[in-house]
């Protein structure tokens, strides 16, 4: 192990419109290259697909690449990756859980025989591991933000390379409106009150380039959820001092915690549309405040020094 680097097998799922972070969801491959700096080698086993085929098809794979690969240890991503990767006995486990792994319930009958077999849990949020009754070998670490990616950047610039309206008001909605969790009847009622000339975005379709210039060209981020983990647009939002209107999910009261011009509201329709005066009256944000237990270099430090833990006692 100290000649070499620590080889760290991943599996989750195929994410067929993200060619840029290698397939991966952004912020597992942000998590991957932090790490990589830090002495670690990766391969990926990929789910492809929702239904038991592709599953069993991804434990297949699974077990060739442990055999091929030999990696000191399997991580995990979401409750059904980490179930696949606990079927093997041979490579200690690390799961993480990002959020409807843990608050779907159903899910959560599963999520919970993988707790028992992993060797760690991580969970991205206090909030989220509230959720599970005497919980053993688990720590708390969020997902990161990459603050060399979303920064603030002038907004009418942005608007312009996004070919934006300059004068229009656009509210930023946390995901694609179809994703009922999200909770889009709420904000799109919220918008309405405002103001009906404004237009609420639906936040899917984008190229990761294009996001943080989006972060930066409209007025307000908005999550109405009802449920998340340790949602990263709220991190991603703040750090491009895009002041945001959240309801109190996940980690969002953490995040927000000192940050100037956000605003956490209830599920009421006047409350939100309270926050979202108040915040669209002062504007972006003065200063970013990204608390460093959220920076890329602290999550990789604190995940590697668990790698190394749990490897150093094989």
């Amino acid at each position: 192990m100290k000649n070499r680097n620590m080889k760290i097998l991943i599996i989750c799922s195929h994410r067929y419109y993200a060619p840029y972070t290698d397939y991966v969801a952004p912020f597992i491959y942000e998590q991957m290259q932090g790490l990589k700096q830090l002495g670690c080698d990766f391969r990926i086993c990929f789910v492809q697909g929702g239904g038991l085929k592709s599953y069993w098809q991804a434990w297949k794979n699974l077990c060739k690449m442990i055999d091929e690969y030999k990696p000191d240890l399997v991580h995990a991503h979401y409750g059904l990756c980490c179930v696949i990767a606990n079927l093997q006995r041979r490579v200690p486990v690390v799961s993480t859980y990002h959020g409807s792994d843990i608050n779907d319930s159903k899910i959560r009958v599963l999520s919970k025989i993988a707790i028992r077999l992993s060797q760690r849990n991580i969970f991205v949020s206090e909030r989220l591991m509230s959720l599970i009754k005497r919980p053993k070998r688990i720590i708390v670490i969020p997902c990161s933000v990459d603050t060399t990616t979303f920064y603030p950047m002038n907004k009418l610039e942005c608007r312009k390379q996004l070919g934006m309206d300059l004068e229009k008001k656009y509210i930023l909605f946390s995901k694609e409106f179809a994703d009922t969790v999200k909770n889009y009847p709420l904000a799109k009622q919220a918008v309405e009150i405002i103001d009906p000339q404004a237009e609420l975005l639906e936040f899917y379709g984008y190229t990761r380039e294009q996001v943080p210039l989006l972060y930066n060209a409209v007025d307000l981020g908005l999550m109405t959820s009802f449920t998340e983990g340790s949602p990263q647009f709220i991190k991603e939002a703040v750090a491009c001092g895009c002041p945001v209107v959240s309801t109190d999910v996940g980690d969002v009261r953490e995040v927000i915690d000192g940050v100037s011009n956000c605003y956490l509201s209830t599920y009421e329709v006047d409350d939100v549309v309270n926050g979202m005066q108040k915040v669209l009256t002062v504007g972006h944000l003065q200063k970013t405040h990204i608390h460093e237990r959220y920076t890329a270099e602290y999550i990789a430090k604190t995940i590697f020094e668990l790698y190394t833990s749990i490897c150093s006692q094989k």
